[in-house]
């Protein structure tokens, strides 16, 4: 029966409720997961700016981390949703085993990464021996612990392929509050605990990610019934893993070049200084805390256009698609005024000295003026992801993230010096939405001659 029922509100209940039912629990999960970064980097700040600095160069690793993991969830949510669109519940439940194991290889990868690379790759990021000493111990451990981060994301995405977003969004808070406690106390050495400066950061932010990985397996044995997590007879497919990153690769890619492009606009930056990284590492953990909301958008959409395209409902996957462009248009419009009238206070809570003031405050206006078109770029491209095509996701964000991003950023800070840079954004941005609307043209088309065969 409760299969049923969530297969009738995933069919017919009206779609502004349920965009709103899916999705509000979403961009609140990932708000607070967002704090991971956001509260490090606020209370590293503390210690000195070569900290931050440090923890900004270790960032790409840890997005390249989190590209494996998203990627395989991704997947593994389009392709569950509509599994359980078409009622076929036993296979759904083998996708899911599926993902976990593959997730589950991936930490182990970057695990041996982190034991065998963590020390070369910080001294690559820098020449600073301060900063590189710094990087490597917060990388490592991040690296070789990071199985909970990995494994956690595709728990949660089963519960929200299955309509379960409150539940999901349970999973992330559990681990985002206890790093929340943690950050101060094993940082600074409180409570008996002992001072541990950037390693506290990164030990806090790995305990919390293994307390949402726990809490996600828990809440899946006991509260989805719609997945056996313990079907016996289980093997690794190859058509599984096929389709699952037929979707999910090119949002691994996207993700990894989000990595790349952040390494390389570090590169781009250090030489005018290190507060030009520790701004723009600010900054992108600023703006990915502001995209949390477009991304529960995004990822509410999937499900709710894989299952209503598995059930022939063409007219609910469009009304879907208008009702979640319109809604990421407000809140990047809403982003855009933060960003321009509290720049100093943003930047002020990760004790922003001059140097960063000066530079950082105009550079959050012009790059926020790109904030409406990247929304629609992103929302489009979960929206084709929902409906089984994961490259015109993947080309748009190529577009807004590295080409024409990195080369325009470099000739502009060649030629025109730090203040020029942040233009580079506008370009990207523009290339990127003009490509996802193509993109959408073609959905259309598919959705048309969806509803004419049924006809």
């Amino acid at each position: 029966m409760k299969k049923e029922e969530r297969g009738n509100r995933m069919e017919t209940q009206a779609l502004g409720t349920l965009v709103l039912s899916m999705s509000l629990p979403m961009m609140a999960s990932l708000l607070i997961q967002s704090l991971y970064n956001i509260v490090d980097s606020i209370f590293v700040a503390r210690l000195s700016q070569e900290a931050l600095t440090a923890a900004s160069l270790a960032y790409p690793v840890q997005m390249l981390m989190i590209a494996a993991g998203v990627g395989t969830a991704v997947g593994v949510n389009a392709i569950l949703s509509r599994t359980l669109g078409m009622k076929n519940y036993g296979e759904a439940s083998r996708i899911a085993q599926t993902g976990l194991a593959l997730s589950a290889a991936w930490a182990l990868f970057f695990a041996a990464a982190g034991l065998a690379f963590a020390g070369r790759l910080a001294e690559t990021f820098t020449d600073d021996p301060g900063i590189s000493s710094l990087c490597a111990p917060y990388l490592r451990i991040c690296m070789v612990l990071c199985q909970g981060n990995l494994v956690c994301m595709v728990f949660q995405r089963l519960l929200q392929a299955s309509g379960r977003a409150a539940l999901s969004m349970v999973t992330l808070v559990s681990g985002a509050l206890t790093n929340l406690i943690l950050d101060p106390v094993m940082i600074f050495g409180l409570l008996g605990c002992p001072a541990m400066g950037i390693r506290g950061a990164a030990w806090a932010t790995v305990i919390g990610q293994w307390v949402s990985m726990f809490t996600g397996l828990f809440l899946n044995i006991k509260l989805n019934p719609d997945l056996n997590l313990a079907m016996p007879g289980f093997r690794m497919e190859k058509e599984r893993v096929m389709k699952i990153y037929q979707v999910g690769l090119p949002t691994m890619i996207v993700q990894a070049m989000t990595s790349f492009m952040v390494t390389a606009f570090n590169a781009i930056l250090l030489p005018f200084s290190s507060a030009a990284v520790a701004f723009f590492g600010v900054y992108y953990k600023l703006q990915n805390f502001l995209f949390m909301p477009l991304n529960g958008l995004g990822q509410a959409v999937i499900p709710i256009a894989g299952y209503n395209y598995g059930a022939g409902r063409p007219d609910r996957v469009r009304e879907a698609g208008r009702i979640v462009c319109l809604s990421a248009c407000a809140i990047a419009l809403a982003g855009t005024a933060v960003f321009h009238l509290f720049g100093s206070a943003l930047l002020g809570l990760f004790s922003a000295g001059e140097a960063m003031l000066s530079l950082g405050i105009p550079a959050l206006k012009i790059i926020s003026l790109t904030f409406v078109p990247a929304g629609l770029t992103m929302i489009t491209g979960y929206f084709a992801s929902g409906l089984g095509d994961g490259v015109t996701n993947m080309a748009a964000a190529f577009l807004r993230q590295f080409v024409p991003l990195i080369p325009c950023a470099f000739l502009l800070a060649r030629y025109g010096g730090i203040g020029m840079v942040w233009y580079a954004f506008w370009i990207s941005e523009a290339a990127g939405l003009a490509y996802a609307l193509l993109g959408l043209g073609k959905m259309r088309g598919m959705l048309q001659g969806m509803q004419k065969t049924e006809a």
